[in-house]
Parts: structure tokens; C-alpha cells; sequence
């Protein structure tokens, strides 16, 4: 805080459920089905193989004090459990072409004070990606699916991940 250029983190909570972001790995052998209703399987037709996958659990996160918005790219105090790291709020994966969205994200602002901002909205980046989020009424918690072949969702760069005082 007293430097010239501090950085203030949110300390989120930890558990294995609450603040993750993931880019799903499999991807279906036919991208043109969506089998299972669009529920995970582990007897999936499916290959292990997509190159961008990974899942990062946060447990805090930086916070631009002047501006109230998430630095999604900082994963200071994150943990990258499996492939690549992802940034927060971010899902993403390479399933299928058939609106049938893998990849997830957390996000579980309880106990810090804050929310996420209505404003605060997600785009998609890639081929026929699709994406459902869900906020809860006090807005301190989001749950997204995202993905496509192959596709992704961040927060849009013109808000990005903005918060405000619960």
C-alpha cells in the first residue's frame, strides 16, 4: 500500500468448489453432438487432447482499488492443479460445435464485502461458443459454462471484471 505502485489483493474463499476457472480437455470425437443432455460423462466418446486445458483454483485475487475491477491475469495466489493455467472468471473448451458448454468457472465473492457489478458482463472469443452464466440475487456469486470448438469466455475488456461494495 505504501509503495509507488501497491497491489491489494481480496482474500476469496479457498474451498475446491468457490473461485476456479477451468478450460475443459476433452473434446468429442463427432463436435456436432451434444450427448448426455450436455452433462460430463466419463465414458464419453471422446479424446483428452485439447492443449489449452486447465484448471486453476484462486484463493485471492488483485484488485485495482481505483477502478474496482478484478486483474483476472494476476495468479499470484492461485494454483494451477491441472495443464495450463486460466485466468479468473475464464472458461473455455474445445467439446463440441453443438452449444453443449464444458469448461467453468466460480466465482464466490461471500464475506469479502463486495459483488459483482451488473455491468460486469462475459463475451466469447473462438467457434461456436456458447455461454450460460448465473449469478445469484446479491450478486456475490457467478457460475458459468463456456465453450465451443474451440472457444472460450472472459469478461468483456470494456468493463471487465468489475465489483462494487455489497
Amino acid at each position: 500500500m505504501h509503495t509507488d505502485f501497491p497491489k491489494e489483493y481480496v482474500t476469496l474463499r479457498s474451498g475446491q468448489t468457490d473461485n476456479y476457472s477451468e478450460v475443459y480437455g476433452n473434446r468429442l470425437l463427432n463436435p456436432f453432438e451434444c450427448p448426455f443432455n450436455g452433462s460430463r460423462r466419463r465414458d464419453c466418446d471422446c479424446r483428452n487432447d485439447y492443449s489449452a486445458a486447465g484448471y486453476t483454483l484462486f484463493h485471492k485475487v488483485r484488485l485495482d482499488l481505483s477502478s474496482l475491477r478484478i486483474m483476472i491475469t494476476d495468479l499470484q495466489f492461485s494454483q494451477t492443479l491441472l495443464g495450463r493455467p486460466v485466468p479468473f472468471a475464464t472458461a473455455g473448451d474445445c467439446y463440441s460445435a453443438a452449444k453443449c458448454p464444458q469448461g467453468q468457472f466460480s466465482i464466490n465473492l461471500i464475506g469479502t464485502g463486495l459483488k459483482v457489478a451488473e455491468e460486469t458482463k462475459w463475451t466469447t472469443q473462438g467457434n461456436y461458443v456458447s455461454i450460460k452464466v448465473h449469478r445469484s440475487e446479491d450478486g456475490a456469486r457467478i457460475y458459468g459454462r463456456c465453450g465451443g470448438f474451440c472457444g472460450k469466455c472472459i469478461p468483456q475488456a470494456h468493463n471487465g471484471l468489475l465489483l462494487q461494495v455489497h
